[in-house]
């Protein structure tokens, strides 16, 4: 895990454009899955452009204290198939 703001955006920087799946605590019990692409990234906080199909609202931002703290917890598709593909070669 990153552990400074700048460490954080410059990894955001390197996924711009690519798929990505948000799990974010909305309470005690209650998490949020949200699924998007990553758009923008500013100085503070990123922008994720949230697929239609499943959410009411186009776009979602969030700072990069919430990586940080853990609040959110963010997975890219291309790092979840090397993980499937690293599960397959290990069969």
């Amino acid at each position: 895990m990153p552990t400074s703001l700048e460490t954080i955006k410059t990894n955001l920087d390197q996924h711009l454009g690519e798929n990505l799946t948000v799990v974010a605590q909305a309470g005690r019990k209650k998490v949020i899955r949200r699924r998007g692409t990553l758009s923008e990234t500013f100085h503070s906080v990123f922008v994720v452009n949230l697929d239609q199909n499943e959410n009411s609202f186009e776009r979602v931002s969030y700072s990069y204290a919430d990586l940080l703290t853990k609040s959110i917890d963010i997975t890219f598709d291309s790092d979840a198939e090397d993980v499937n593909e690293e599960e397959a070669d290990a069969e």
